[in-house]
């Protein structure tokens, strides 16, 4: 077993999450066995096209999910990053740059989170600049209207075909620009985001770190480290902090 990272010996720290890091919280991957795109609906549905077309039929396919994710907690995976970053001293800093649109990052304590993909727990416009929380527990299968200018709602995510916020991918660069350790977890490692950001750290010096269930295939160079397991056994072990009770919902 390796000894935990001294993070007293980085100033900052990059964490790239995927969906392997919520699959402790039982929420499913994406494109894995079981995961959520395995359904036929998703061509039909999570498309910018469909947006257009039909954002009934979008906000439709998303209840569910939402549903699903309202009734997760956060893992000891998101706990120990939550703990790593409070852990800290004034002069460093941990960003979390997640794949992930379950919201569990925030929910589980980390204050520097980039949702790459946006986010289930939020609702925008398609026609204006409204944006308002979604209460996942209410959340409501049919679509809803603006209240500022009477447009259908969406989900604040992005969608297969539409690029990503630009004020996220600025974040994500500005974070790896100075990054001396990264860690990618739950995430294959070897696909965009993934293997540019790695790419990215590398370049800059960083120290860098592959956590999954499985190994990389095939396997991405610009990481110097594998650590195999469940996201939530491996990294509290790898980050030296404790296992944190679940908190009160």
């Amino acid at each position: 077993m390796s000894p935990p990272v001294d993070l007293s010996a980085y100033r900052q720290i990059v964490v790239l999450t995927g969906a392997g890091i919520s699959v402790g919280s039982g929420l499913p991957t994406y494109r894995g066995k079981g995961g959520l795109w395995e359904s036929a609906s998703v061509d039909q549905f999570a498309t910018a096209a469909a947006m257009q077309a039909d954002p009934a039929g979008v906000w439709a396919f998303f209840a569910p999910i939402r549903k699903q994710i309202g009734a997760a907690s956060p893992n000891a995976a998101h706990r120990a990053l939550a703990l790593a970053e409070a852990s800290l001293t004034s002069e460093q800093r941990l960003v979390v740059l997640t794949q992930n649109v379950d919201g569990l990052h925030l929910v589980a304590g980390s204050r520097n989170v980039v949702e790459l993909h946006g986010t289930l727990r939020r609702s925008r416009c398609t026609s204006c600049d409204h944006v308002q929380p979604e209460d996942l527990a209410t959340s409501r299968a049919s679509c809803p209207a603006c209240p500022g200018c009477g447009a259908a709602l969406r989900p604040d995510v992005v969608l297969f075909d539409e690029p990503l916020s630009v004020d996220a991918e600025w974040e994500a660069k500005k974070a790896l620009r100075a990054c001396d350790l990264f860690l990618a977890v739950g995430t294959s490692g070897t696909v965009s985001p993934a293997s540019n950001f790695v790419r990215s750290a590398e370049y800059a010096g960083a120290r860098t770190i592959f956590v999954n269930l499985e190994p990389m295939s095939p396997v991405n160079p610009a990481f110097q480290e594998t650590h195999l397991g469940p996201a939530e056994v491996v990294l509290p072990r790898l980050l030296g902090v404790p296992t944190a009770p679940r908190p009160r919902r």
